[in-house]
């Protein structure tokens, strides 16, 4: 039986929506999910997916990020908010999830761009994302900052027909309020 999947932007949404993804995301986060990181999964294309009593079991969304990589500036599809509910993870769910994102990026953006957490790492290494082994940056409001804590945990997604930037000189990102990143 499939699991009744939906995509919309931000705007789509009414509030009790919103507030699902959010209790959804402060649950599968044990409470860790901070408000400035709800307000980086907002502004994109949402995927929900619910299971067949219409309970919200899974979320991740896509907006749009810039970064700048040896002299070139790419539009990035940028994951966020990635969660599935504890109770049904490795079901296959975060991975329908990612399907869909992965076609968003590939339709809409230079190149895809998310920051993993430990525990979902091996979901986007296994899609064929790649970690990025380089030099991490942000570009703040006083001027260009390494980021060290997003070495090893950045990865990229190549889009159809493009390239993925080399590691040679750093990534630099836009910057934004809470986790860079």
């Amino acid at each position: 039986m499939s699991v009744p999947l939906r995509t919309a932007h931000t705007f789509e949404l009414d509030p009790a929506t919103l507030a699902e993804v959010r209790d959804l995301l402060d649950d599968a986060f044990d409470g860790g999910f901070s408000d400035e990181d709800w307000t980086h999964g907002l502004g994109g294309v949402h995927v929900l997916v619910r299971d067949g009593s219409g309970a919200l079991v899974a979320h991740g969304s896509v907006i749009q990020r810039r970064l700048t990589h040896a002299g070139r500036w790419y539009r990035v599809g940028y994951v966020e908010a990635v969660a599935v509910r504890p109770d049904r993870r490795g079901s296959g769910l975060g991975g329908r999830v990612m399907e869909v994102l992965e076609r968003v990026i590939d339709r809409a953006y230079d190149i895809g761009g998310l920051s993993a957490s430990t525990a979902g790492a091996p979901l986007y290494a296994s899609r064929g994302w790649h970690r990025w082994r380089g030099r991490v940056e942000g570009l703040s409001p006083d001027g260009v900052v390494r980021l060290p804590e997003e070495e090893g945990s950045t990865y990229l997604w190549p889009v159809p027909g493009g390239e993925l930037p080399s590691s040679e000189d750093a990534l630099v990102f836009d910057w934004r309020d809470g986790d860079v990143l």
